[in-house]
């Protein structure tokens, strides 16, 4: 592998400090161009601070060969970073910013919950009406329990469907990504590429509890439901995926995933931390009119902060300590400055109601757009879009209906046209993996301009 930032020794000894600034000034990587050297010190800077100079792996760019452009600040639909370029944003921070970067109506909630403060450590009335105002977009929510990450909510959602069924095994999907908790690391597509055998630090106990199946297969499902009769306590799913890029299911899979849950008895869990709100006020859910048992909500909900939540059956959730044993707290959870900036966000949705519309039209615009430069270049690669989610596959044929399918990417001409695009003013999501987000801040000439650099890029 060509030498890269994320692999950088960054020795305190200044012999090997010069060594490694003379490599830097020499840096040579057929994908990314050599980084400029205030770049370079800010990320020098980070791997002496920072385990690997990141908090999130994926932002250490490996797929492309160097990190991300280190941020300094992000305004509606651009970002600028530490050098003073700005960049039209299609990471969005994989999901949550909806509103845009910097929204005025959530920084004025926000500003007003801390004043009041920021943590109270006790049930306080807003964040009982945000459960509230989730439950009428979610009626399947019957019972709500805010947490602070989709991590967490995933997680959570697992243990208490245990509890339920008083059985242990779960089923979930290749690609399909749950958060880092032990039972969800493993084939966990863009944020994780590990399999059972090779989820460092898990326990082969763990390990043995989970069965990881194809998406889009359900008779696989129902063949290892037959197998495990009766040990099966959850099949998690992401209703729609976008850690393997952006991945639909087919006609009828999700219908069947009930059927066969409500026939097993195990639980249908919704891991909708990337859809709920995002491809409507109802979810993944509302879309293809199916109820699971249990929802996991986050990302998008808290417009830009930190907050989860997950929920679902009223008998199911009852297992939840103080009403049952299972133990599921957080100091921060529902605190109520994240609290406030959810409701900024759902007070933006109710009063505009044209806005998921409009989103939609923009990311339209944008896919066919990138469909069609993809034909003049006389190239077979799909673009996928669901909503304000856009995806461009560096792979022949339709669009991937698993991970497999997914694997079939050109990682290395992706690579070449994140790089591509970078340089003319365009943040991607630094794997072909991940999926495009649009926001309320996005305009058609933001489009525009992405589609000329697009043109210039695939030239």
């Amino acid at each position: 592998m060509p030498p890269s930032l994320y692999r950088w020794d960054l020795s305190r000894r200044p012999a090997k400090r010069a060594a490694m600034q003379r490599r830097v000034a020499s840096f040579d990587n057929d994908l990314a161009p050599a980084p400029d050297a205030l770049a370079v010190a800010q990320w020098v800077r980070a791997r002496a601070a920072l385990s690997g100079g990141v908090d999130s792996p994926v932002r250490a760019g490996s797929p492309v060969g160097a990190p991300t452009p280190m941020l300094a600040s992000g305004h509606g639909a651009h970002v600028l970073d530490v050098t003073g370029r700005t960049y039209i944003d299609y990471i969005c921070a994989y999901g949550p910013v909806l509103l845009g970067h910097g929204d005025l109506r959530v920084a004025a909630a926000v500003g007003r919950a801390m004043h009041a403060g920021a943590v109270l450590g006790a049930t306080h009335p807003e964040e009982v009406r945000l459960a509230e105002r989730v439950q009428r977009l979610f009626p399947s929510m019957q019972r709500v329990r805010f947490v602070s990450t989709g991590t967490e909510a995933c997680m959570s959602a697992l243990r208490v469907a245990r509890a339920f069924t008083k059985r242990e095994k779960c089923i979930r999907f290749e690609g399909c990504y749950h958060g880092h908790s032990d039972a969800m690391i493993f084939s966990a597509g863009a944020s994780s590429l590990s399999t059972p055998s090779l989820a460092a630090g898990v326990t082969n106990a763990v390990s043995g509890d989970v069965i990881v199946l194809p998406y889009n297969d359900a008779d696989a499902v129902a063949r290892a439901l037959l197998g495990h009769a009766g040990e099966v306590s959850a099949v998690i799913v992401e209703p729609i995926c976008g850690n393997m890029g952006l991945c639909m299911p087919v006609a009828g899979y999700l219908q069947r995933l009930r059927e066969l849950c409500s026939k097993s008895g195990a639980v249908l869990i919704f891991d909708e931390v990337i859809t709920a709100l995002r491809v409507g006020p109802g979810g993944a859910q509302a879309l293809y009119g199916v109820e699971p048992d249990l929802t996991c909500i986050g990302k998008t909900l808290g417009g830009g902060l930190p907050i989860a939540a997950f929920g679902g059956r009223a008998d199911i959730m009852a297992q939840l300590a103080p009403d049952g044993a299972v133990f599921v707290g957080g100091t921060f959870s529902g605190n109520p400055a994240c609290v406030a900036g959810a409701h900024a966000l759902l007070d933006v949705l109710a009063e505009d109601r044209g806005f998921h519309e409009r989103l939609e039209k923009l990311a339209r615009r944008l896919a066919d757009g990138l469909a069609a430069i993809v034909r003049q270049r006389g190239l077979d690669f799909p673009v996928t879009q669901c909503a304000s989610m856009v995806d461009l596959k560096f792979r022949k044929g339709p669009a991937h209906e698993n991970m497999a399918q997914a694997r079939e990417v050109d990682a290395a001409a992706y690579a070449a046209f994140y790089h591509a695009m970078l340089a003319r003013g365009v943040l991607l999501p630094p794997s072909s993996m991940e999926l495009m987000f649009l926001t309320g801040a996005h305009t058609e000439n933001d489009i525009d301009c992405t589609l000329q650099a697009a043109h210039e890029a695939l030239a």
